[in-house]
């Protein structure tokens, strides 16, 4: 992509380095979500968000409690409500009591839901892989320490919540 194309690259290159990095950083998130969520609706005729959905559930086997997933999600309770619905009348997700608190249900996958995420996963790691190329292991190192340091500079900034 020529340096001129991207919106980072058309402020001055002394000025505002904190915007043209934002703007970066925007840029990388909408060119990988976007790819993701293409990839997910034509391969596998379903969504980012059901997807991450799935993921979560699927590393808790035991299952998880709407705020547990809508934490871990970082969405409301209200916006994960019609897709838990969804994916209970598709058959992938069950609500169970909670054994712990007779009050709370957990949202677990069904064997169904884990069947057809495990079908999913290696594309999505292909996927990801493939737009990573770029980039060797020390790369990827280096940038994960940096991205994890302005992960705390947001939060000391007032910023918590929004990607903890």
């Amino acid at each position: 992509m020529p340096a001129s194309s991207d919106l980072e690259s058309n402020l001055d290159r002394r000025d505002k380095p904190e915007l043209r990095l934002w703007l970066r950083l925007l840029t990388c998130t909408n060119l990988l979500e976007g790819a993701i969520r293409r990839r997910l609706r034509q391969d596998f005729a379903t969504t980012l968000p059901r997807f991450d959905l799935l993921a979560q559930l699927d590393r808790s086997p035991g299952g998880l409690t709407m705020t547990e997933l809508s934490n871990r999600m970082m969405v409301s309770n209200g916006n994960l409500t019609g897709l838990v619905d969804r994916l209970v009348s598709d058959g992938l997700v069950e609500r169970r009591p909670d054994p712990d608190d007779r009050r709370s249900t957990r949202v677990a996958l069904t064997a169904l839901g884990k069947a057809r995420f495990d079908a999913m996963t290696p594309a999505h790691e292909a996927w990801v892989n493939g737009m990573l190329d770029g980039l060797d292991d020390e790369d990827i190192q280096h940038l994960h320490e940096l991205l994890g340091k302005l992960k705390y500079s947001a939060a000391a900034a007032g910023l918590e919540g929004a990607g903890q």
